[in-house]
């Protein structure tokens, strides 16, 4: 479990990376389109395209930038309602815990799972076919698991993605 809370982004144990305003610049190109080819990526930030290219290695490498991501709307893979279920575990064991996060993130229609402070203790974001499916999904999958002791469960009806990325970089 250590392993994976030192993995977790929100881990104040964790080192932060030290970032350089060419660092920044980089990734704020590549928060605005994670397609920019390098030698694009080289002209906006002044650097050659060599440099950029080992910055932006190194910056994989350090754990700054954790991948490169096709957001897909789930509606075109027929799963056209989204919805936020809240979890709190019955129990806050080792076993207990361990047993719901090797668990839950391969459940089918999990988009993503955050360990959250507060009454909750798991935020789930699933993408199912239609409400019998996130029934079902609930139903099957949350309240038989051992270590769930209550699920509430919120709608989606829109997504609007913040400039965190973008933002962040030029701070």
């Amino acid at each position: 479990m250590l392993a994976i809370l030192a993995s977790m982004p929100n881990d104040v144990r964790a080192p932060r990376p030290v970032l350089d305003a060419t660092d920044r610049a980089i990734l704020a190109v590549l928060a605005a389109d994670a397609r920019t080819p390098n030698n694009a990526i080289a002209d906006a930030v002044g650097i050659a395209p060599s440099t950029c290219l080992g910055r932006i290695r190194a910056l994989r490498e350090r754990g700054v930038i954790r991948g490169f991501h096709a957001d897909i709307d789930p509606a075109a893979l027929g799963r056209g309602l989204q919805a936020m279920i809240a979890v709190r575990l019955r129990a806050h064991t080792r076993e207990r815990v361990q047993e719901f996060i090797r668990d839950v993130p391969g459940l089918p229609g999990v988009v993503g799972v955050w360990h959250v402070a507060g009454a909750d203790d798991y935020l789930l974001h699933v993408a199912v076919a239609d409400s019998d499916a996130l029934r079902d999904f609930v139903l099957e999958h949350l309240t038989t698991h051992p270590a769930v002791g209550h699920t509430e469960t919120s709608l989606i009806f829109g997504h609007l993605r913040g400039a965190v990325g973008a933002a962040a970089v030029t701070d």
